[in-house]
């Protein structure tokens, strides 16, 4: 999944995104609620993971701003404000779920990929691109039938390159979806991440570069008109 993560001390949005990103998500980070209206307007999310009182306000409200222009990304506030009053405010202002702090760092885990799996779109559960088919829901891929032992990150770029089968998908799309705004890989490293992919999904080839563009995924005799 794509995550905003909303939190004001750096070392506790630093751990935070490095266990996401550990578990193949890609995280933009944000300090203030200013920086995340920004990153809202740009991109769209599977997920928001929201501290409450920051610097610039209270991300209640905001959340409110959010869900009345239309965006429906699951958000589950990540807070300190552990009263009930605090809590039915939360789910009253658009909240998915709830989480106080001190917290572990499994459970959140676990409470995003639950809120993740509800979603704010209605997602296709597997897509099929000649005999490759792709399982959205248990993040798996088969080929004819067989298993691709994907890693994360790679999954995450054929989930890409699958829901825009038939599209280029320049660089930059690639680098915010595997990586995150946040990190900043080696120059290389979508080349190599899609050289591995490439490699794994096997022959007929059904991964190409399309020069000046990006790539593109697609059945073999569309990529061959």
């Amino acid at each position: 999944m794509r995550i905003l993560l909303l939190e004001d001390q750096a070392d506790l949005r630093e751990a935070v995104a490095g266990r996401l990103r550990a578990h193949g998500h890609a995280v933009d980070e944000a300090g203030d609620l200013a920086e995340a209206e920004s990153f809202v307007q740009s991109y769209a999310f599977d997920a928001l993971v929201l501290d409450r009182t920051l610097p610039d306000g209270d991300a209640l409200g905001a959340l409110q701003r959010w869900r009345e222009r239309g965006i429906a990304s699951p958000a589950l506030f990540l807070t300190a404000r552990d009263a009930v009053a605090d809590r039915v405010e939360g789910f009253a202002g658009g909240a998915d779920d709830y989480l106080v702090k001190p917290f572990s760092m499994d459970e959140l885990i676990a409470r995003i990929g639950a809120i993740g799996r509800r979603g704010g779109a209605i997602r296709p559960s597997t897509i099929r691109i000649a005999d490759l088919e792709i399982d959205l829901g248990r993040r798996e891929a088969r080929r004819a039938g067989i298993a691709l032992p994907l890693r994360p990150k790679e999954f995450a770029l054929l989930q890409l390159l699958a829901e825009r089968a038939g599209q280029a998908v320049p660089r930059h799309d690639i680098l915010a979806a595997c990586w995150g705004e946040e990190q900043q890989p080696a120059s290389n490293a979508e080349e190599v991440l899609i050289a591995t992919l490439r490699r794994k999904l096997g022959e007929p080839a059904l991964l190409r570069t399309v020069r000046g563009s990006g790539y593109l995924l697609d059945a073999p005799d569309a990529a061959r008109a």
